[in-house]
């Protein structure tokens, strides 16, 4: 079978016959005396061309090609008129025609024009075919079936369609801001291009701008000789992503504002207008409101980075998404460590369910690697998550007994280096209940630097 298909709508039985006929063989081919009939046809499956001449009886092929386009957005239109009336001509373009075609018709160029109009749709499909993969193969899943995980997504498959459009997360920490950003990306015109992310908690003030906007050649003590790109450079015809975007510095604000606005920016250190076209997406745990009252943030800014806005849940406000989440994560660590979980018991079902989840999904997916780790019969145990009833981990001196066990070499071998980030992953966990989410405290409470700690949870995404 064809792989086109195509309607014929033409009053003129001769001219319609003749168009059929050449085109069968080739394409799918319907034939139609009028538009109403055409419309109709619709319901029962979209063509990918629709050959309309523009002279019919009742509604006239200009408006029923923008009817047709309504029903059918990604339908190509080429209109058939027997003169080359410029305003009818921009009137069908308006409505949304590929090209058009002059009568009398002639076989090779109406050829030419339709192999040139369905040339489009096979590259629409092409790109719409890339997206899909890249969607199945890069994007990660935001898990769940709740009312609001569904508001969510049916957010993110609009904002998506706009390559350019700032859009500002807003939600606790852990609740996936960044799974939501990629969820946008790679349902962007521009998911081919990069997707960077940048935390702007983890980088030092006096950095954050030459990491952003990059440096020139000895344009401070230290500067490469080469210069740098920075990080909307590296964001070229995709996506910068700014989580925790409230602690961005003064100059940097003021950077990222005229970037916002104009497309452009310096280097520091640069006389060179520098543009680049990426969509930004930013993220924030804070009120940027309150900061904006205390002059600590750009009212200016806030309202360029929240054209579209849109609130995470937290995993306490979409408890019936606890348990598949769980068990997501119970099945992706057991197969980095080797392990036969099967699942939950029931008691530790009550305790996962029953918890109140500060640190929402990534407190959750912390959970629930410690439990495979430490999981010594089929199912979870209550135990072996390390968490009380009353919503707080237990309380340990040091490690949890029984923490430091090793899941056994088997003959499908194990993942050492996952095995060694499991470990890291839980001190620094543990380092912060320890220290009521204090950072700096943590540090020194497992013998690194402030900076090293960043690093180590960004890098592990604890």
């Amino acid at each position: 079978m064809t792989s086109f298909s195509v309607f014929v709508v033409e009053d003129e039985e001769s001219v319609r016959y003749g168009i059929a006929l050449a085109l069968e063989g080739k394409y799918r081919v319907r034939a139609f005396p009028d538009a109403e009939s055409a419309i109709a046809a619709l319901g029962e499956g979209a063509p990918d061309l629709v050959l309309m001449d523009i002279g019919l009886p009742g509604m006239n092929g200009v408006e029923a090609l923008k009817t047709m386009k309504g029903i059918c957005p990604d339908l190509v239109g080429l209109v058939i008129t027997a003169y080359e009336d410029v305003p009818t001509v921009v009137s069908a373009m308006k409505a949304g025609a590929f090209d058009y075609v002059l009568k009398p018709l002639h076989a090779e160029t109406l050829e030419m024009h339709i192999v040139n109009a369905l040339e489009t749709v096979r590259l629409k499909k092409e790109v719409r075919d890339l997206q899909e993969r890249y969607l199945r193969d890069n994007v990660p899943l935001f898990i769940g079936q709740s009312q609001a995980v569904r508001e969510v997504m049916e957010f993110v498959e609009a904002v998506a369609k706009s390559p350019d459009t700032p859009v500002l997360i807003e939600g606790e920490t852990g609740t996936g801001k960044e799974l939501i950003a990629a969820a946008i990306h790679y349902r962007s015109p521009h998911f081919q291009g990069p997707i960077v992310s940048v935390n702007c908690a983890a980088i030092p003030r006096e950095l954050i701008e030459s990491e952003l906007f990059g440096y020139e050649k000895g344009a401070f003590s230290g500067a490469g000789a080469g210069g740098k790109k920075g990080l909307v450079e590296q964001a070229a015809d995709g996506t910068l992503f700014l989580d925790e975007v409230g602690d961005l510095s003064p100059e940097a604000q003021a950077k990222l504002l005229r970037f916002l606005e104009e497309g452009e920016f310096y280097r520091v250190g640069g006389t060179r207008v520098l543009t680049v076209s990426a969509r930004v997406v930013s993220a924030t745990n804070k009120d940027l409101r309150g900061l904006i009252g205390k002059g600590h943030f750009r009212e200016d800014l806030y309202y360029r980075l929240a054209v579209v806005k849109v609130g995470i849940p937290s995993l306490n406000e979409r408890r019936e998404d606890i348990l598949p989440i769980a068990r997501h994560y119970l099945v992706e660590f057991c197969r980095k460590f080797g392990k036969t979980l099967t699942g939950f018991s029931r008691d530790a079902e009550e305790a996962l369910t029953s918890r109140r989840w500060r640190g929402n999904v990534r407190e959750l997916k912390n959970v629930v690697e410690r439990a495979v780790l430490m999981g010594k019969g089929r199912i979870v145990a209550r135990e072996d998550m390390g968490i009380d009833g009353a919503g707080a981990a237990a309380p340990t001196e040091g490690p949890a007994p029984g923490f430091v066990s090793f899941p056994p070499v088997t003959l499908s071998g194990i993942d050492l280096d996952s095995l060694q980030e499991s470990f890291d992953r839980y001190y620094i966990h543990e380092a912060l209940r320890l220290s009521d989410g204090n950072e700096s405290r943590a540090a020194s409470l497992l013998n690194i630097n402030h900076h090293t700690f960043r690093y180590r949870r960004k890098k592990l995404d604890a």
